[in-house]
């Protein structure tokens, strides 16, 4: 389908229909004006053999992650049925990267990426706009043209293609899950609800790329000017090594949810969020931030481990690690070679980034038996 039938059938929307015959306080050509002036701006194509090329001027920051796949034959099964909507939770500016690539490595049709606004400046504004098919989306604005626009867009987006979203918005500063978003799951409850499934994913990482970013920002409750952002992250970069893990879960069904219907929206986004929690891969780095100390003896700090290892299996979380003594083996490590906590002779344990430290325990935050009461660990 060429954009202008994209537009057309935007337009012809009863909800923009409405729109455009004038009304908050501006005339009919006012109102023509806000909205195609929206539609350019959201208006993308997707051209799948260069967005395949990517890989390769990427390789020298896709080396450093080791892409494990967990229940893709979900998806695979789920686009041969109809539309799929990916929904999965906000880490890492690279979850833009490891997700689609995880997809195509296991030969799944590439889906368009709903991405914040401040991502679109510059070459990779260029990159995302004509390549990977990505959406620019106004986090947090009120204007009812934009709203009905977008959610207009996407429902008829999803007439031609699959789309991947993240719940929370934005990544998450602290670490924990933050609250679900529901204005892209409203839009999308918009489209054909017989022929659509939600596809929950969770990724996780043993090292988050800009880790020690996220942590001071959230500290500082103010995010930063993308491009010194990325400048930061080429730093941290150096050494850089990690596992990402991408668990898909069961489909969901929108059949049931009425669009029109506030509380329906809400539940499903709970239930998505939910179901993304549960996905979400436990990594040994996690554990270790969760169970450590100021200053620990290793000993201690496996038998801590130990008991939250017990606690996340009783609540049927998603383990990559069955003991303490193995999440210190493997988290340790790459916690001190990242400068988060230092091993000193005597096979102590001290923390040397308190913030840090508590971004990746609180990843774990939501599976735990009591979320609402904090852990006491540093």
């Amino acid at each position: 389908m060429l954009p202008d039938d994209i537009t057309q059938a935007v337009l012809a929307r009863k909800d923009v229909a409405r729109y455009l015959r004038g009304g908050h306080g501006q005339s009919e050509i006012e109102a023509r004006e806000r909205i195609h002036g929206y539609l350019e701006e959201l208006r993308t194509t997707q051209r799948y053999p260069i967005y395949r090329a990517l890989k390769h001027p990427l390789y020298p920051i896709l080396r450093k992650i080791e892409r494990i796949d967990e229940h893709v034959e979900i998806a695979q099964k789920a686009t041969r049925a109809g539309r799929v909507i990916y929904i999965s939770n906000h880490k890492s500016h690279l979850d833009y990267l490891v997700e689609p690539l995880v997809l195509d490595d296991n030969g799944i049709r590439p889906p368009v990426t709903a991405a914040g606004i401040n991502l679109f400046g510059g070459p990779l504004g260029l990159l995302h706009r004509h390549v990977t098919g990505a959406i620019p989306i106004r986090r947090n604005t009120k204007d009812p043209a934009y709203l009905v626009t977008l959610k207009a867009y996407v429902a008829e987006l999803l007439q031609r293609h699959d789309l991947l979203f993240y719940i929370e918005g934005g990544r998450s500063y602290s670490g924990e899950m933050k609250a679900p978003k529901t204005g892209l799951l409203h839009a999308a409850l918009q489209a054909d609800r017989t022929s659509s499934v939600i596809v929950p994913l969770a990724v996780a990482y043993d090292l988050v790329l800009e880790d020690h970013i996220l942590a001071h920002q959230g500290m500082k409750r103010r995010q930063r000017p993308f491009g010194r952002e990325v400048a930061e992250m080429v730093r941290y970069a150096v050494g850089y090594q990690s596992r990402a893990f991408v668990t898909f879960g069961q489909p969901i069904p929108l059949a049931p949810f009425d669009p029109e219907a506030r509380r329906d929206v809400m539940d499903l986004a709970h239930l998505i969020r939910d179901a993304i929690g549960r996905l979400y891969k436990v990594l040994p780095t996690a554990v270790v931030a969760s169970a450590m100390r100021p200053s620990i003896a290793k000993r201690d700090l496996e038998g801590r481990a130990d008991a939250i290892v017990d606690a996340l299996r009783q609540a049927g979380a998603n383990l990559a690690v069955q003991s303490g003594r193995e999440a210190v083996d493997l988290g340790a490590p790459a916690l001190a070679d990242r400068d988060v906590i230092h091993l000193e002779r005597g096979g102590r344990f001290r923390v040397r980034q308190r913030t840090v430290l508590r971004y990746y325990a609180r990843t774990i935050q939501h599976l735990l038996a009591d979320p609402r009461r904090p852990l006491r660990t540093h």
